[in-house]
């Protein structure tokens, strides 16, 4: 496992005195022998980082995206602090990942887009086909 950078809002938000935007966050890259490696977005909404993310490393096989478009009104000007759906499928592209896992966007009342919207913007993409949905608490089969 490998922690990697995350951005807590907007690219040109306000930052504290350490750098972050909003708070400190982490994202992951988890691998192992003869395992896929997965990147783990945590409460990122930057795509500029998710291509520093892809450039050090591209061989990832599965994203688990935080997506939503988490938004609250004092902050940001009320932009969102995680990925919007279409932010997503651009992630999505610039890691070039087979499948793409939608993660946090759901069952809190500051996420501003459901899953419909996840869907949309990904098959607007032409990414579709990238998407693998469970529901909360489930599993899903990946074929690696």
């Amino acid at each position: 496992m490998c922690a990697v950078p995350a951005q807590h809002g907007p690219d040109d938000g306000e930052r504290d005195q350490d750098g972050h935007v909003n708070c400190e966050v982490t994202a992951f890259v988890l691998s192992g022998d003869g395992l896929p490696t997965v990147y783990v977005s945590g409460d990122n909404a930057s795509v500029g980082v998710v291509a520093e993310i892809a450039r050090r490393m591209p061989q990832i096989h599965v994203a688990v995206l935080f997506m939503g478009a988490a938004r609250v009104p004092g902050k940001m000007r009320g932009r969102p602090l995680t990925l919007s759906a279409q932010r997503a499928s651009a992630a999505a592209s610039v890691l070039g990942v087979p499948i793409v896992v939608p993660a946090h966007c759901d069952g809190w009342a500051h996420f501003s887009e459901e899953r419909a919207d996840i869907v949309t913007a990904f098959e607007d993409a032409g990414l579709a086909e990238c998407l693998r949905e469970a529901e909360n608490g489930s599993w899903i089969d990946l074929p690696f």
